[in-house]
């Protein structure tokens, strides 16, 4: 089958509604996993022991669970007990709570890497301890993070195809039915993989600007 670019200019229009769509629950998914991250990290800090323990099984569950399963189960389980999402919201919750484990790790390591005497003079000076996190802790914590945070991101934007299991019509959905209803595969199996690689090129730049700007002085 040779290549046809009269067949790429038509499908190209579907093909850039798929990756607004793998865009959109990339960048909602990632904003989701920060967010879950934080309170995992926080709460298995400094929760009472109980609070801490359950949340350190639960972010093991999940970190210890297939993606593809857990989109499943949000997806096609939660249904059976009355609980409807449509299916970017699930997926958008899928990535967002598989990521925000990782993203835990990456807090717990920077929070504990701000200096102890931090934490002693914010209690010295009387802040309350919701004080001490929002304008002593964090604002240290996590810039140095922002590198590794990132990985994630581009990591979440490759597992995005998983979606198509769930009827997304993110990318690599809307190719497999150009594909299917056209018989044609190689056009826009191809093209999918030039999205991907473009995109992952950009995130790679990203990234990289990301640990210059944010890498402690004696690494630079």
């Amino acid at each position: 089958m040779e290549w046809d670019w009269n067949f790429v200019w038509e499908i190209m229009p579907t093909l850039i509604e798929g990756l607004k769509i793998t865009l959109l629950a990339t960048v909602f998914g990632a904003a989701l996993a920060a967010v879950i991250g934080l309170a995992f990290a926080i709460l298995r800090m400094t929760a009472p022991r109980p609070i801490a323990k359950t949340t350190s099984f639960v972010v093991e569950f999940i970190r210890g669970t297939p993606l593809l399963v857990q989109l499943y189960f949000i997806f096609y389980v939660l249904p059976d007990i009355g609980i409807r999402l449509p299916a970017l919201l699930a997926g958008v919750i899928g990535l967002g709570l598989h990521y925000g484990t990782y993203a835990a790790e990456v807090y717990r390591a920077g929070i504990e890497n701000v200096p102890r005497g931090q934490w002693e003079a914010a209690k010295a000076t009387n802040l309350t301890a919701r004080q001490t996190w929002i304008h002593v802790v964090l604002p240290q914590a996590i810039p140095p993070m922002i590198p590794a945070l990132a990985n994630y991101l581009i990591a979440m934007f490759k597992e995005t195809p998983l979606l198509s299991a769930i009827t997304v019509l993110e990318l690599m959905n809307q190719a497999k039915s150009v594909a299917n209803s056209s018989y044609r595969y190689i056009e826009p199996m191809t093209l999918v993989g030039v999205f991907f690689l473009i995109m992952s090129l950009i995130s790679v730049v990203f990234l990289r600007f990301l640990e210059d700007r944010f890498s402690p002085l004696e690494q630079r």
